[in-house]
């Protein structure tokens, strides 16, 4: 489809069915329809009007209420204000199930469309398919404000948009209107993990499914060829990390509910199989494993293996074969390819916690058993009684309920792997890894807990994540390579280790270009040096959703990885608004799951690197952290987001069960603040920092010989990828909104200083792009964005005018606080990404 008619369709079934679509809201139940229906596009063109005026927020507020309106108290004003927010982030559920729908009608690449025997790299394809591995893993990190409800419906009114259906959506968007988009409560790690849990079962198992099997027919291959081509992981319930809330019974049940949830998808599409196959004797099996899979879904511990259902499964394509013609042959395949993917586990549960915790469980157990201080020990010392000894501890001969949790979670993985399958849990991922003891001390954990050294089925994954853990990475891995006991370990693991860098806290630690740049070094050396040591290193990524997390264009940033990176698995954190703007939908999961499939073919066919081009970024990532840390370091950095940003309401909005910070009763520092509550709150006021500063400083340096830079980015698609997800982030970024801050006698420089970063920025980005506009050469998401921005404009004014309230020191200041929080959720869901 060539682009103007791309445009055009966009025109079509997305800008014009909104506008349609959009009057129904005319008719929404409200006690004042007239306000809110009538004055929103009013408010939207004074907001839009008096930001290229250079009004502030408080201003445009102020003069809509005294010159289109005859209200008069503040209760009243404030009322109406509340009104347009629950108004308007119903606005942005109808953009977003209207755009869901119409993606199918954007023609995007298949793999059948590359995978067929005309193809001049079928073979290689084929290969390829037979090895790779690539998993998404689910988060509970809280980037998404729509609850199940609110899912249900545009689950719904998607497919209602699809049929054109006008009375359906009517009555689906009067639903909507009823129904709250706020949790009474903070839910629980376990609510987190249904509503995930939700996707796996309505969308991923079909999706991949569907996609293993054609994979498997293209390919002519048998439906075992590769159970772990397409994986799927699993954080909430597992990821104790800061989360004081995740315990041994949360992940026991979460365990226990993947598992029961895979059974019930089993069931259901055993019954649809079995109409088509109703012959005598295939019958009598699969009534027999109809009946054992009922039973499971009732069962807290299950007695019936992914194992024991394929047998009876390839007992029945053999009766198929032999007596019936193989009719209906491509369906048993179908299924028994879904059970050797998804097994007992259904997506694997991971295991996460921060490496201070592990120390401070250490520190107690060298207390109480050996009598010992472990922080006086040297280093010599250390590594023997991390490897060498083994205990059977009791977790209730402990008293901190930390260091019972623990010991408790280290002995139920032993049995949630027996119900689970290994699969199901192979993961315990540290984060702030920093030194070897913190993969050995978990390494012990295990062994005080009475595993024997045959019994440790779990790869150890540390999480490097800051500048200081990626510079140490090497040696740290380099040493744990060395180490007798931790080698063996290894090769128990099939000499594969899995490390994972997470890009998030990378980039709130070193800025973006710094913290990308490092990462993929990072990755170059840990490669060189693991192929070096004989063993297969399997890189785990922690994305995100925006580009300051690290998300952006995924299948772009992997393809334009060499073959001096590991990439033979593709593996990545994905939450919030990424499950359900890109994964959300059986259209979307599957273009996306494609996508990352042909990325791994993609990067073995990257021409690598150009001479002096590595040293030349590494130079331009050099200059922009400089810039970012003299950011960071500002004595105004952190008073800035706590007073002039919605960082302080995050969480207060009971979106997710994690605290905003690690460290609760320590006064805010950039370390303890979690990545997410940090990105946003910059995203919030359409400041967007973290996705750009620093990177235009870097460029500006190379200002008398731009050439070389312009020569990089045609030449390296990896430094392409960055600059185009930057781009991305000052596409949504909005400084007249905040203009009134330079005005702030405290930090009025201060913005003056981000806002000269961002115009130095764009101006450079676009000279280095042959642009004239951001994303101009990305029409549909560009317009996307636009749209979005429109809409949540408003909201916006809204939103930053109760912060100005708010610093006033109001006498309503609490309505304004509510009104800052509330507004969060249609600001955020707006800003979904095109990852």
């Amino acid at each position: 489809m060539q682009n103007d008619e791309r445009v055009e369709k966009f025109r079509q079934l997305v800008a014009n069915k909104y506008l349609i679509y959009n009057s129904l809201f005319l008719n929404l139940p409200s006690e004042n329809k007239t306000y809110t229906g009538v004055f929103i596009p009013l408010l939207h063109k004074l907001s839009k009007d008096g930001y290229r005026k250079d009004a502030e927020p408080k201003e445009i507020i102020e003069d809509f209420f005294e010159n289109h309106s005859q209200l008069k108290t503040d209760q009243e004003k404030n009322d109406l204000l509340f009104k347009m927010i629950k108004y308007i982030e119903r606005q942005v559920v109808l953009f977003d199930s209207i755009e869901d729908a119409a993606f199918p009608s954007f023609k995007k690449q298949k793999i059948e469309d590359v995978l067929h025997t005309d193809s001049e790299n079928y073979q290689d394809l084929v290969k390829h398919l037979k090895s790779f591995s690539s998993r998404v893993v689910f988060t509970a990190h809280p980037t998404q404000f729509y609850p199940n409800n609110v899912q249900t419906i545009m689950h719904e009114l998607r497919h209602a948009v699809q049929n054109d259906s006008i009375t359906k959506i009517d009555n689906l968007l009067q639903q909507l209107a009823y129904t709250p988009f706020i949790n009474r409560e903070k839910p629980t790690p376990f609510d987190e993990a249904e509503s995930i849990i939700f996707y796996l079962r309505y969308v991923y198992y079909e999706t991949l499914g569907k996609i293993y099997h054609q994979v498997a027919k293209a390919a002519h291959l048998p439906p075992d060829f590769n159970p772990n081509l397409l994986e799927m992981g699993f954080w909430p319930g597992g990821d104790r990390d800061g989360n004081p809330f995740v315990t041994k019974e949360t992940t026991y049940k979460v365990a226990t509910q993947l598992r029961i949830t895979i059974m019930k998808c089993y069931y259901n599409h055993l019954k649809i199989l079995m109409r088509k196959l109703t012959f005598r004797e295939v019958n009598e099996s699969l009534n027999k494993l109809k009946d054992k899979l009922y039973k499971q879904i009732f069962k807290s511990k299950t007695s019936l293996t992914s194992e024991e259902i394929l047998e009876i499964m390839y007992h029945v394509r053999t009766l198929v074969v032999e007596n019936y013609k193989s009719l209906n042959i491509d369906l048993i395949d179908d299924f028994i390819g879904r059970v050797h993917l998804f097994g007992n586990h259904f997506a694997a549960l991971d295991i996460r916690q921060d490496s201070s915790i592990h120390n401070q469980v250490i520190t107690a157990i060298f207390n109480k058993e050996f009598g010992i201080d472990y922080n006086e020990l040297s280093s010599e010392e250390k590594l023997n009684y991390l490897t060498q000894k083994s205990l059977a501890i009791h977790p209730d001969d402990y008293s901190d309920d930390l260091v019972v949790d623990t010991i408790r979670n280290v002995y139920q993985i032993r049995e949630i792997q027996e119900l689970n399958g290994q699969r199901g849990l192979h993961r315990y991922i540290i984060s702030n890894s920093e030194h070897i003891f913190d993969v050995l001390q978990v390494y012990a954990l295990f062994k005080y807990c009475g595993y024997q050294e045959e019994d440790i089925n779990i790869d150890i994954v540390p999480l490097f994540e800051t500048m200081d853990g990626m510079d140490n990475s090497e040696a740290v891995m380099k040493s744990l390579y060395e180490n007798k006991v931790y080698r063996k370990h290894l090769h128990k693991r099939n000499k594969e280790q899995h490390i994972m860098l997470g890009f998030s806290d990378g980039t709130k630690d070193g800025g973006y270009l710094k913290a990308n740049w490092e990462i993929y070094r990072t990755k170059e050396r840990l490669t060189t040096l693991s192929r070096k040591e004989g063993y297969q290193v399997v890189f785990f990524d922690g994305r995100g959703g925006p580009p300051a997390r690290g998300g952006g264009k995924t299948h772009q940033f992997y393809a334009a990885q060499g073959n001096e990176i590991a990439n033979e698995k593709i593996q990545l954190t994905i939450q919030g608004q990424t499950i359900t703007s890109v994964f959300g939908t059986h259209e979307q999961a599957t273009y996306n799951f494609e996508q990352l499939l042909l990325a791994g073919v993609k990067s073995k066919q990257n021409k690598g690197w150009k001479p002096n081009h590595k040293e030349l970024l590494t130079d331009l990532a050099d200059k922009s952290y400089e810039k970012y840390v003299s950011l960071k370091e500002h004595e105004l950095f952190i008073p800035y987001l706590e007073e002039m940003t919605t960082l302080n309401y995050y969480g207060a909005t009971n979106i997710g069960s994690r605290p905003t910070k690690r460290n609760q009763n320590a006064k805010l520092s950039l370390k303890d603040l979690r990545a997410i509550p940090f990105v946003g709150s910059w995203g919030l006021i359409r400041q967007n920092v973290p996705g750009y500063y620093g990177l235009g400083t870097a460029l500006d340096s190379y200002a008398d010989q731009f050439h070389v830079i312009e020569e990089l980015y045609e030449y390296s698609a990896f430094f392409r990828s960055l600059v185009l997800n930057s781009i991305m982030s000052m596409k949504k970024s909005y400084f007249p909104l905040t203009s009134y801050m330079k005005y702030d006698n405290k930090y009025g420089e201060f913005w003056k200083n981000l806002r000269r970063e961002y115009e130095l920025t764009k101006k450079l980005v676009l000279k280095l792009t042959k642009q004239t506009e951001l994303m101009e050469n990305e029409d549909l998401a560009r317009k996307s964005i636009s749209m979005r921005e429109d809409i949540v404009l408003p909201l916006l004014s809204i939103q930053q005018y109760a912060l100005q309230k708010i610093q006033e020191n109001d006498p309503n200041k609490e309505i304004y606080e509510k009104m800052v929080i509330r507004a969060l959720f249609g600001n955020i869901n707006a800003s979904r990404n095109s990852a």
